[in-house]
């Protein structure tokens, strides 16, 4: 008698979620098998479930978060409804967003150590376990650390050692690489790689917006759109080649050879099979020989020589606890600059533009901006010189609704009350947040949290802008929309600096970029100059942009580094 095929990892079928008191079901309606060494890739505009699809796969919607879930999951056969979330964590590892959210023991160590310690899995098996995952991230070295001394992307390194160390059949990844540096992400995905893939056992559920970086190991893409539907399932080449126009109108992510791809396509091109991967952008660029003889478009650049600087850091010297994170740093912005801080993970960025924003008081007279030393002003003077915008969106919110938070900095500087009304129902407007404008900010989706963070920054209209990791949790839509209102705001001469991993962003839209490594700034300089240091990159633990790095071999088309330089007009 033939035996029944064991269940797959995972089955979905027909699931939609309600958030409690929340009018709509997001996701709605989805369906789809997960099978040992596949990679899913799930994809949708901010705010359509993608997270909270996340949360049901292991079982916490709806046993911990409030929710309402139609539909079933079942996990190895067993549907979560019926088991309880400690079952189902044998069965599912989950990475969560935000990796504090699931940080708990004092050393690295005990944090990868805690999950198998409570499935009662023998000593030396939890010590073998925890020692191989931490090796795959590169923190083996750091395993007596505390995890609040590491940085964001070391934080999310080590949430994806704490998966793995569980060894469950299915891994959950929410924005796994969200935090990582680019040599970071490669890490990461090439940990998937092996763990995936033909004869494979354990099966992986991704929610990603580096395409790039996530391409080589998906296998299949399940597309939501803004409403939560299920509007797309299948082979991952095949649904970006047959729907990417429908898929860019969406909003969701899509690689940069395929958005290349579409605008050669756009501006009459023979481009008949749309690239997916860095290669075949590459092929589609050899085929057409040295037909495209366009230039890069001018930018708007500005010399430190003849601008008075916005900011001026002069040897700052941060340290945290007993480490010393910045390292006497020397850094002019000028006036108007688009300046991008880049660096590895840990190499000081976000501390740089904490002090630079006056959020860690530096020692004085080592900062100034606009005139004023961020050691020595009142809340009111720096509010009014710079607007920050926390790595982390839920580190600034200090009221209980949106339009609230929209409008508290205004309050606080005693602006009118009809301008702040005024001011407040064009922000909800330019952030799409309209619908939310009574919500607490602690409800919000990922992505609608920084885009609120954003909004508290750019609302009070001060002269310099500083934010950290501006794009993280955003659809393509909503990032390309903040991206370009920086932009517009920069022409008309607001200076933008930002923390980002994301380098053809950089490339796209800053003037200069700055370089950390291990604390101390490496280099400065126009944006063009600095990414095609190909050496300063690898050594400063980044890589250049992927259109750059698909088109760098391809004789007369080297010079092209960001979509802007490809034909194309108002393609995505």
């Amino acid at each position: 008698m033939a035996r029944e095929p064991a269940p797959p990892p995972l089955s979905v079928r027909g699931v939609r979620i309600r958030h409690d008191g929340a009018d709509q079901w997001t996701p709605d309606g989805v369906t789809f098998d997960l099978h040992p060494g596949e990679v899913l890739l799930v994809l949708g505009p901010s705010g359509c479930g993608k997270s909270t699809l996340a949360l049901a796969l292991n079982g916490l919607v709806p046993h911990a978060v409030p929710a309402t879930l139609d539909g079933t999951v079942l996990v190895a056969g067993v549907d979560t409804v019926d088991a309880r979330v400690a079952e189902l964590s044998e069965h599912v590892g989950t990475v969560f967003q935000d990796p504090d959210a699931q940080l708990v023991t004092a050393t690295v160590l005990d944090e990868v150590c805690f999950g198998p310690e409570n499935q009662l899995v023998p000593a030396d098996v939890v010590l073998a376990r925890a020692e191989a995952a931490l090796r795959a991230v590169g923190l083996w070295e750091r395993r007596g650390d505390n995890p609040d001394t590491l940085s964001g992307g070391g934080k999310q390194r080590l949430a994806i050692a704490c998966a793995l160390a569980l060894e469950a059949p299915v891994l959950v990844l929410d924005e796994p690489t969200a935090n990582l540096d680019p040599a970071g992400a490669e890490e990461v995905y090439a940990v998937l790689a092996a763990l995936t893939g033909p004869g494979s056992t354990r099966a992986v559920v991704l929610v990603e917006h580096n395409l790039d970086a996530a391409m080589p190991v998906v296998d299949t893409v399940l597309v939501l759109d803004a409403a939560g539907r299920q509007v797309a399932h299948g082979p991952v080449a095949t649904v970006f080649r047959e729907r990417a126009e429908e898929l860019a109108a969406l909003g969701v992510w899509l690689p940069v050879a395929t958005l290349a791809g579409l605008r050669l396509r756009a501006a009459g091109w023979d481009v008949e099979r749309l690239p997916v991967t860095a290669e075949e952008l590459a092929a589609v660029a050899a085929g057409a020989g040295a037909a495209f003889a366009g230039g890069q478009r001018p930018r708007p650049e500005r010399t430190e020589a003849t601008t008075e600087p916005a900011v001026d850091v002069r040897g700052l010297e941060v340290r945290r606890g007993k480490r010393t994170v910045l390292r006497d740093v020397r850094l002019r912005v000028g006036r108007g600059d688009f300046v991008a801080v880049l660096g590895a993970n840990g190499a000081g960025k976000t501390s740089l533009v904490q002090a630079i924003a006056g959020v860690v008081r530096p020692p004085r007279g080592t900062v100034s901006v606009g005139g004023i030393d961020p050691a020595r002003a009142s809340v009111a003077e720096l509010t009014a010189a710079i607007g920050f915008v926390f790595q982390n969106p839920e580190h600034q919110f200090v009221a209980d609704s949106v339009e609230d938070e929209l409008a508290y900095g205004l309050r606080v500087r005693r602006t009118p009350a009809d301008e702040i009304a005024r001011r407040v129902d064009g922000m909800l407007g330019t952030l799409d947040l309209a619908g939310h404008r009574h919500a607490h900010p602690y409800l919000l989706s990922g992505g609608q949290k920084r885009r609120l963070s954003v909004g508290t920054a750019l609302i009070a209209g001060a002269p310099v802008l500083v934010l950290d990791e501006p794009t993280f949790g955003q659809d393509r839509e909503r990032a390309t929309e903040l991206l370009t209102m920086l932009a517009d705001l920069n022409e008309q001469g607001t200076t933008v600096i930002i923390v980002t991993h994301d380098l053809q962003l950089v490339a796209e839209y800053a003037t200069h970029a700055a370089v950390l490594v291990d604390g101390a700034l490496a280099a400065h300089g126009p944006t063009a100059d600095i990414l095609s240091d190909a050496a300063l990159l690898e050594r400063s633990g980044l890589r250049q942009p992927p259109l750059a790095r698909a088109l760098s071999g391809v004789p007369g088309w080297s010079h092209v580094t960001r979509l802007a330089d490809l034909p194309g007009g108002d393609a995505p």
